[in-house]
């Protein structure tokens, strides 16, 4: 089937109590891994393309390697979002490029700018059938070029905000600041996230979805491989699990992981390294790379509750 947007996903994930996984990728081995975890798990699939991955691989190759993964997979509902796009001009070349899903982040402009810059992007894709994410409160950590704050309590959504932003922006998904950051060091004490404000905001705009940025586990099997074979990750900390599935069964229906996927490449990468100093053959290392992101998105799939949900999102 061709590329789907994600409003029949959003529904059946609000309606059902589980979340979609959205998975940012740069290249190949990246999107294969991805790709058959999704396959064997039968989920539906976001994959989502930054700046970052723009500048290392150039849209078209990896618009092209998503197309193969569309066409190979008939029976998977596959969407293709934008994340973080930055300007209307930035959002209006992925929709025309075939995008089914644009995220346009406005969160670190005033609040009336935010409303405006989303809505003059929900005018451009919603009569092209694209759906549009947008961001309220800011986040923390870093992602590439996105910048978070310093202190995420003081930047927590504000359900009253959100409603009026929903209802004046058009936007179909938020993205809200609930205590989670970029990147791999999330927290510097015990990971908190503002549950009472996921629910708030869900109770006042019910069957509406929300999205859950900066959510990657930093997954302890990779933080150790990578340390042992010449890394230095000691302090990195991420989103505990179990309460990424408590969020998925509330208002989250998409959450973004981006964090556990560039470690498990490169702790069996390194690991490699290490074990075959001799390899230099890219497939020997990738290879294993790919496998452990398989492996690793599978586990995910089902801490999210999306495995074997494909059907239900055609």
């Amino acid at each position: 089937m061709p590329l789907v947007n994600t409003k029949k996903m959003f529904e059946m994930a609000y309606k059902n109590g589980y979340a979609i996984g959205a998975f940012n990728v740069n290249n190949m081995e990246i999107t294969q891994g991805i790709v058959q975890a999704i396959a064997e798990e039968k989920a539906p699939l976001i994959l989502q393309i930054s700046r970052g991955a723009r500048e290392y691989a150039k849209n078209s190759y990896l618009k092209a390697i998503i197309d193969v993964v569309v066409k190979e997979n008939p029976d998977i509902p596959v969407a293709i979002n934008l994340d973080h796009g930055d300007t209307f001009e930035t959002c209006k070349e992925f929709v025309d490029d075939g995008f089914t899903s644009i995220m346009i982040d406005g969160s670190h402009l005033p609040f009336e700018e935010n409303i405006a810059i989303t809505k003059k992007v929900v005018e451009y894709a919603h009569p092209r059938g694209v759906v549009v994410e947008a961001e309220l409160g800011q986040l923390g950590g870093i992602e590439e070029d996105v910048v978070g704050v310093d202190d995420v309590s003081k930047h927590i959504a504000d359900p009253d905000q959100a409603v009026e932003f929903v209802e004046k922006s058009g936007c179909d998904s938020l993205a809200i600041a609930c205590g989670t950051s970029h990147g791999a060091y999330k927290f510097k004490t015990a990971p908190t996230l503002a549950f009472d404000v996921i629910e708030e905001i869900g109770r006042r705009l019910p069957g509406f979805p929300l999205v859950m940025h900066g959510s990657s586990s930093v997954l302890k099997e990779f933080k150790d491989l990578i340390n042992k074979y010449g890394g230095k990750m000691p302090d990195a900390m991420g989103v505990p699990e179990e309460m990424v599935t408590r969020a998925s069964k509330m208002a989250m229906c998409k959450v973004n992981i981006d964090t556990d996927l560039r470690m498990a490449l490169t702790a069996k990468i390194r690991q490699v390294f290490a074990e075959k100093p001799a390899e230099f053959d890219p497939r020997k290392y990738l290879g294993p790379g790919r496998d452990a992101i398989r492996d690793m998105v599978r586990h995910k799939l089902h801490v999210l509750g999306c495995a074997g949900k494909a059907q239900e999102c055609l």
